[in-house]
């Protein structure tokens, strides 16, 4: 399986190598980007059939990746062949169109032609062409392409043309048994919480800048001001907390009442089922992702319109009751998406690719042309 450590890709790999444990499924865990941090490292070793390779190719979507992303898939045929793997987890698309002899699954968590889509409103500019090129070649090789929703597969294929079967499996997290923290969150000052880069211009974190600016409840975001290219975020209202563990985030997410989540862009969204998770009343952008998990257990808004969303959460502030109910909704909610569930749904994706590639000839090798 290929990973990165940039972003929840890392928690989606983690959580679902340990929900196959108990199948007995086994993970030689490849990262490429950034390496991972020690308390990354520490998260990998604590699962006894993950065996983690780092190394420092650059991912596909980072600036002129090109002759790195060759290295890389290098590097990955080599060790496959060398561990013996029985099959190719992707967590990206330019390696399925490799010279595979096993089956491929293809995970899209994101790309940059939906983000640009959805972050500008117009189609990534002529300088991605490469990259659209790179990711329809990486689609239309694998055995089957994974996407978190419905509504990113409508997306995905209104950017690229292909023709491999899709499944959708939602993503999830590890479910804490009930607490009453929902109730507890709105006795005193409430507080908002958001999570996400808010260097990145699909968070759209400006909008809850903007809706806080002189509001009486406090309002704070996770996540690194400062971007891997340069780019930034210099708030006016709202208190950036920055990178904080994972242990520190579960912290704030007992403490908020409110998590706001006003991204543009987002194929699911694992901080909101986390704040869910913690019984936290979710104020969500109204896009199509969002709407297809949590419609009917969270207050939408305009992720364009700051007052709206100013004006949805003090009407929440002020309806104590109304807030918990909708957190608890939230929380109800969460059952839906079980890291228990998502193991089995690909446990059952991995059994019929094995199960399909093991009737095949022996002569056919499907990527020989790629």
């Amino acid at each position: 399986m290929t990973a990165d450590s940039v972003g929840g890709v890392w928690t989606y790999a983690l959580d679902l190598c340990a929900a196959l444990h108990e199948f007995h499924v086994c993970f030689v865990l490849v990262t490429m980007g950034p390496r991972p941090s020690n308390e990354q490292r520490a998260a990998a070793r604590t699962l006894p059939n993950v065996e983690l390779v780092e190394s420092d190719f650059r991912l596909e979507w980072m600036e002129d990746p090109w002759s790195d992303v060759t290295a890389a898939g290098d590097f990955l045929l080599e060790l496959a062949s060398a561990k013996a793997v029985d099959l190719v987890h992707l967590n990206g698309y330019t390696h399925a169109a490799l010279a595979w002899r096993h089956p491929v699954v293809c995970v899209a968590h994101s790309c940059v032609a939906t983000w640009w889509q959805a972050a500008h409103g117009v189609p990534a500019p002529a300088q991605w062409d490469v990259y659209r090129s790179h990711v329809a070649r990486g689609l239309n090789s694998a055995d089957a392409v994974v996407a978190p929703t419905f509504a990113f597969v409508k997306q995905l294929r209104e950017c690229y043309e292909f023709d491999r079967p899709v499944r959708v499996i939602h993503n999830a997290r590890v479910q804490a048994a009930e607490s009453s923290a929902a109730m507890k969150k709105i006795q005193g000052d409430a507080i908002v919480l958001a999570c996400g880069r808010p260097w990145d211009a699909s968070k759209n974190m400006r909008v809850l800048d903007d809706a806080s600016a002189g509001a009486s409840w406090p309002a704070y975001v996770v996540g690194a001001v400062v971007g891997p290219d340069g780019q930034s975020f210099a708030p006016t209202s709202l208190v950036c907390l920055g990178a904080l563990s994972s242990k520190e985030v579960e912290s704030w997410l007992r403490k908020a009442a409110i998590f706001v989540h006003p991204a543009l862009y987002e194929p699911f969204g694992l901080a909101v089922l986390e704040a869910a998770l913690a019984g936290c009343a979710l104020v969500l952008a109204d896009i199509p992702t969002l709407r297809e998990l949590w419609n009917g257990a969270a207050e939408f808004f305009d992720p364009h319109d700051s007052r709206q969303l100013r004006a949805v959460i003090d009407e929440l502030i002020a309806q104590p009751t109304r807030c918990a109910s909708l957190g608890a909704a939230a929380r109800e909610r969460a059952t839906r998406y079980r890291i228990e569930a998502t193991g089995a749904a690909y446990m059952d994706l991995y059994g019929a690719l094995l199960r399909s590639n093991a009737s095949a000839p022996a002569s056919d090798d499907k990527r020989a042309v790629a």
